[in-house]
């Protein structure tokens, strides 16, 4: 019988980008259209800056939500047949960075489905009855998600890096929501969904000059207005001890992590992407590795990277048993101080570069998946040379990029800690390691 072995990787393919056509409209509004015929369909993304929220963040939400549910001329019911009739979706949510409109629809029916988004933008109004129902179905997700622990996690963490600034309220107060009117909804539409600044992405089986030309033709009547007062810069985390939020009983903890970091197309954005892959954005990393595989502490953990408009930030989550918060902290901790300490060997970083730019060509391969993408860099003022040059600025990161961007942002003394779980049964083991604060967390059942 013979041996067999299993071919090395050939070289790294270049990514196929398509060609973008891109139009400043006197509105204000960032119009972008790519041709990907591969089904007859074309998805929409349009994001809208609200500027600064208000401090309930709970007009902010319900427009949203209510956003389709009627115009001067169709109820809720004649909006959502009409988009049955296109073949089309059309959904809207918020956040602390705006307002973000996804869609899509049959390619033929582009452009009654471009005047009925115009209607939408233009003309919506959020019927009393449409807003009632929405409050109720908001407090009661609100609810939910602080019944679990990983939803209670990420709004802790977001409130301990940011504070005050808008960033740190992820959900609006159940109490704030039931004192939000229709004409505080309305009041924010007028004012804030407007187009400057907003950038509108189409993807699909279009021509993409005739698209840009009935983007703008549909949208005359959605007219610039003075901008709003600006989302100010996130503050830099305040270095403290670890908190420990509060959930008596729990079996298990919600350990996470975070640090400040650089936002895409920053120099240090690609070294950063392959030390993240390494570290816990794999299921072959290191951290994953070692407290599943290894030590069987968690089923899940892994670190990602949010980035806000204002902000950009690194994340560890793992949860863990109440037993081995301490340790499982410990393993966290070393894998971190490893990548920021000793180099990291070449086969495993070539590892890493292959996956990334495998994943990356995957992400845009579908119309949605491209048109999100175009949509996301946009935001941070890239476009489609950032998707073109990106195989080749991640494969050349060297394994001194790594350490080096390991060190100055994501080493254990710039990191941020949250533990959600039972304070009297974690906190002496962890305050053996490092100082610790027991905080309280969102009300539960407000």
């Amino acid at each position: 019988m013979t041996e067999r072995t299993v071919p090395l990787p050939g070289p790294p393919r270049p990514l196929k980008t398509p060609t973008v056509a891109e139009q400043k409209l006197r509105s204000g509004l960032r119009a972008l259209a790519v041709r990907k015929a591969n089904v007859p369909k074309v998805e929409l993304q349009l994001v809208v800056p609200l500027g600064r929220r208000t401090p309930s963040a709970a007009p902010e939400r319900l427009l949203a939500r209510t956003l389709t549910s009627g115009t001067s001329t169709r109820s809720s019911v004649d909006v959502a047949t009409e988009l049955q009739r296109l073949g089309a979706s059309l959904d809207a949510a918020a956040s602390g960075d705006g307002l973000t409109i996804a869609g899509s629809v049959l390619a033929p029916n582009l452009e009654p489905y471009l005047n009925l988004l115009n209607e939408v933008l233009t003309d919506a109004t959020f019927p009393a009855p449409e807003i009632t129902v929405e409050r109720e179905r908001l407090v009661q997700e609100i609810q939910i998600a602080r019944s679990q622990p990983q939803s209670l996690a990420h709004e802790v963490m977001r409130r301990r890096l940011f504070g005050k600034h808008p960033y740190g309220l992820v959900h609006p107060e159940p109490a704030a929501i039931a004192r939000t009117g229709r004409a505080s909804i309305r009041r924010v539409h007028a004012e804030r969904v407007q187009p400057r600044d907003a950038v509108l992405v189409l993807v699909g089986d279009v021509q993409p000059s005739r698209a840009l030309e009935r983007i703008e033709r549909a949208l005359t009547a959605w007219r610039r207005r003075p901008a709003p007062p600006a989302v100010p810069d996130a503050p830099v985390p305040r270095m403290g001890p670890t908190q420990i939020a509060d959930r008596a009983g729990a079996v298990q903890t919600n350990i996470r992590l975070a640090s400040a970091i650089v936002p895409p197309g920053h120099p240090d954005s690609y070294a950063l992407e392959c030390a993240n892959a390494i570290f816990g954005g794999s299921a072959s990393s290191r951290l994953f590795l070692n407290i599943r595989e290894d030590k069987g502490y968690t089923y899940s953990p892994h670190s990602v990277f949010h980035h806000l408009r204002r902000s950009s930030y690194f994340e560890v989550a793992a949860d863990v048993g109440t037993d081995v918060t301490a340790p499982a902290l410990v393993e966290t901790r070393y894998e971190l101080a490893r990548l920021a300490a000793v180099e990291v060997e070449k086969e495993e970083l070539d590892g890493v570069q292959r996956y990334l730019t495998g994943l990356m060509a995957l992400r845009i391969q579908s119309q949605r998946g491209l048109a999100a993408a175009l949509a996301r860099l946009a935001v941070f003022g890239l476009d489609i040379d950032y998707l073109r040059e990106y195989p080749s600025r991640i494969n050349a990161v060297t394994t001194t990029d790594v350490l080096d961007v390991a060190q100055r942002h994501l080493a254990p003394s710039r990191i941020v800690s949250v533990l959600v779980g039972d304070a009297s049964r974690i906190a002496g083991s962890v305050q053996a390691l490092e100082p610790v604060e027991v905080v309280a967390g969102p009300p539960v059942g407000s």
